[in-house]
Formats: C-alpha cells, structure tokens, sequence
C-alpha cells in the first residue's frame, strides 16, 4: 500500500509541497521512505493525489505533486457519534476505530460518571490530540475527508438538531440495535463513558427524542460499544 500522508495546506497537481516534520519524522524514521519513492497526499478538500519524493534533508522533505484523482470513500450515512469521554487509550481507540467505520463527526461529552474529566486548556488539548488520531486514522484507512471533533461539553448542553435519527446505546433497553425501524441516512449515536450514563442522563436523553437500544445481552466496554454500533449500523444501512 503506497503511504498516505495529509496535508494542512492547498495542493495542486504540477507543484511541490514539503512535509511537516511529525509526518517527515514518520516517514524516515517509522516507514524508511527514500527519495523517488511514490506517497499519495490529500488536503481533506476532495480527492486525493498521486505524488512522489523528491528530495530529503534530515526532517525535510519535498514532494512533487503529479496527478489529483478524484476519489472518495465516506460511508453513505451521515453519523454523528456522541461519545461520553473515556480515559487515555480507550478514547483515541474508540475515536481511531470511528473513524475506520465513517464515522461524520465526534463529540466528546462529559457525563456524571466520566472519569476524564478535562477542562480549559487541558480540554482544548485533548479535542486537538483526538483531531490528531482523527487525521492519522484517515491517513491509514484511505478517507480523504477529515471528521471534525468538536470542543468538549457536557452531556447536558448537546442539542441534536437537524433530522437525523438519535440513537441512544443503552445495555437496559429491551430493543435490540437491529429492530429500529431505520429512516434516512443521518443518525446521532450516543453512547457512555466507562461506568455508562446514570438513569437521570438516560431519562433526559429519551427525552429529547433519543431511541434506547441495546447490542445484545452482554455489556460492552466503553471503547466496544460505540464501535460495535457503527459497524452494526454500516451492516444494515450502510457500505458494509
């Protein structure tokens, strides 16, 4: 698989571009690329383009940009995934696997039960480095659109508008994922931090017009769920 690397910037096709140095370091020290080895470089504004080294010096390289192919691979659904914030490793994991699976847009909310529990510039610092697993998933499975994650809230100030299908995944619904009765291709899913939402979070979300459902018997992981959902739902409704 020829490497992928995303680019901050315009390109165009008969041009150069350099790489920034986290994505140079990467790909000197981490795939061993060498000069007049062909990469594919895409900016997040469409398609994506046929490119090759030209030239490398310690963390710089320089690439010329040869072809744009118009290629796109989102998911026919528009999902919006609401995810309660975990800690460490499990929320780059359920972001990096969301992402994978098409997944629109992310928004880190802060529960009662939440664990993490960032704020001010520590949140702003986690929503950039959940940007950054974003934009290192899509470099990996080929997406040449960039999901956006939003600026951390709580749980109780997310409004869903617009009309899509809210999705509530909740071990204590009796209604498993795969009975809804599907409408459109725009849905909201929200799903809890490790220890899940309290009843009170449950109630106001079913309110709100959100659909509880469950994925089975067996209570998943905070890092499963939202994962196990999109997948489910791609399997129904979507490319899968």
């Amino acid at each position: 698989m020829v490497p992928r690397f995303y680019v901050d910037a315009p390109l165009r096709a008969g041009s150069v571009c350099t790489l920034s140095e986290d994505a140079a370091h990467h790909a000197i020290h981490v795939l061993r690329l060498r000069e007049g080895e062909d990469v594919t470089l895409f900016n997040g504004r469409g398609g994506e383009f046929a490119a090759r080294i030209a030239s490398i010096q310690r963390l710089r390289i320089v690439i010329d940009l040869l072809q744009h192919r118009p290629v796109e691979r989102e998911a026919p659904l528009r999902v919006t995934l609401v995810q309660g914030v975990s800690a460490g490793e499990k929320m780059d994991s359920t972001v990096r696997k969301a992402v994978e699976l098409g997944v629109a847009e992310v928004q880190p909310v802060l529960a009662a039960r939440s664990v993490a529990r960032p704020k001010g510039e520590r949140a702003e610092g986690r929503r950039a480095h959940w940007q950054k697993v974003v934009i290192a998933a899509c470099e990996q499975c080929g997406r040449n659109r960039i999901p956006e994650v939003h600026p951390l809230i709580q749980l109780a100030d997310y409004r869903a508008t617009g009309p899509a299908m809210k999705i509530l995944l909740s071990p204590l619904s009796e209604l498993p994922l795969s009975k809804i009765s599907f409408q459109g291709n725009e849905f909201v899913i929200v799903a809890g931090p490790e220890a899940g939402f309290t009843a009170a979070e449950e109630a106001a979300l079913a309110a709100a017009g959100f659909i509880p459902a469950s994925l089975g018997p067996r209570v998943l992981r905070t890092e499963t769920a939202a994962v196990a959902a999109l997948a489910a739902l791609s399997a129904l409704r979507g490319d899968s």
